[in-house]
């Protein structure tokens, strides 16, 4: 494939109608090779955060082994873009039949559960054909846990509460070869402490359970870079953890995970927009809620932004953005920080969208076109090119002890 220098080469060569997402290859097998090197423990790909086989091909080539699968479609993907892959099928609420061909046809062992009921299901599906119970189960039991740091809340749909995770833990136990215990805190996790609170939650529900665990797995929620969102750097959260998680009360030979799912894609892509009208501080543009831009719209985030005309003069100005389609609610307030005489017929790059960002586009309105194209430069900005202060020199992080 052709690999372009940058976004302004693209326009320049392509004059295009339609969005085009921006790919660094580069930039995903760096983020990979940080967290094999750096995180003490195994990291799973969560792969809805971005499914392109090419994405996982870079980060299976750059050591990422296990994969967060979370339906049967996810697990079928991966098998194919990865044959030798380990697939986890990590979403707590699963079909029997999807349970059976994960297990059966594409050799998943690993599945997370929180009720008593997803067990029964698990149990039942993976029987072989004389009705014998699967004796290779590796179950993991997720607790619910605080989003109170994280800028996007994951407590409120999965997790079962501390008061019930040691009778399932005892009742899970009894099916499976491997024992574990999941939690999420949240995406965009702003601290290491979300982990200290969360661990301590797995402490207390592993001593009222009172049986062996064989692995504990911290979930996503590590943080990229955005606008007004500059996290600690991500060193401190794995050291934070790997203290914490040496002072449960676990196996000798217990195994540590990690679920990151944008921290690995957020650098991988980014998207050129076309001005198609400006009125007043509005830009309507031609990508946008039912889009790429989807958390832009949805949750309010604040992508970066950077004009791509070499003949625009004015100081930056606060912008919001409304998408192609004839639906009000495809609206970005932002502010975007943009020239202040940018017009239509201008291009836009708008930064770290490879997670949740060409995986949330949608069809709508014959809208959702977007050719794809490799780029060499960097992402707009990074937390893997060794430019930030060092986590040992860090003063974000208070005593966790």
């Amino acid at each position: 494939m052709h690999i372009y220098p940058d976004a302004t080469a693209v326009i320049r060569d392509l004059s295009p109608d339609e969005p085009i997402i921006l790919n660094r290859p580069h930039a995903a097998a760096r983020a990979a090779r940080f967290f094999v090197e750096k995180f003490p423990g195994k990291s799973l790909y969560a792969v809805k955060a971005n499914p392109s086989p090419e994405l996982l091909q870079i980060l299976w080539a750059n050591g990422i082994t296990h994969y967060d699968v979370a339906s049967i479609a996810e697990v079928r993907l991966t098998r194919n873009a990865l044959p030798e892959a380990t697939l986890c099928f990590m979403h707590p609420v699963k079909t029997k039949r999807a349970i059976r061909e994960a297990y059966h046809e594409h050799g998943v062992k690993t599945f997370t559960l929180d009720t008593v009921e997803e067990l029964e299901k698990i149990v039942e599906a993976c029987r072989d054909d004389t009705g014998a119970a699967a004796q290779d189960l590796r179950l993991l039991v997720r607790l619910r846990v605080s989003s109170e740091y994280a800028e996007l809340s994951l407590a409120s749909k999965f997790g079962i509460d501390l008061a019930d995770a040691g009778e399932l833990l005892r009742t899970t136990r009894q099916h499976c070869d491997w024992l574990g215990v999941c939690f999420h805190v949240g995406s965009q996790a702003m601290t290491p402490f979300a982990y200290v609170q969360a661990l301590e939650r797995v402490r207390a529900a592993i001593a009222d359970a009172s049986v062996v665990i064989d692995m504990v797995d911290v979930g996503g929620g590590f943080p990229s870079i955005y606008p007004d969102m500059e996290p600690p750097p991500l060193e401190d959260y794995f050291d934070v953890i790997h203290r914490h998680f040496y002072e449960l009360p676990i196996a000798y030979n217990a195994e540590l995970w990690c679920e990151p799912g944008r921290a690995l894609a957020a650098e991988y892509s980014s998207l050129i927009v076309r001005v198609e009208k400006r009125r007043g501080e509005e830009l309507y543009i031609n990508d946008g809620a039912y889009g790429a831009l989807y958390d832009a719209a949805h949750v309010g985030w604040r992508f970066p932004v950077e004009a791509l005309e070499d003949d625009l003069r004015d100081p930056p100005e606060e912008f919001s953005f409304f998408g192609p389609t004839c639906d009000d609610a495809d609206f970005m307030k932002g502010p975007f920080l943009l020239p202040g005489d940018i017009k239509a017929d201008d291009y836009i790059e708008v930064g770290m969208l490879g997670a949740y960002g060409s995986a949330m586009k949608t069809g709508f309105n014959g809208f959702g076109d977007a050719e794809q194209v490799n780029v060499a430069n960097e992402p707009m900005a990074s937390l893997y090119r060794g430019d930030r202060i060092d986590a040992r020199e860090s003063d974000n992080v208070v005593s966790l002890r």
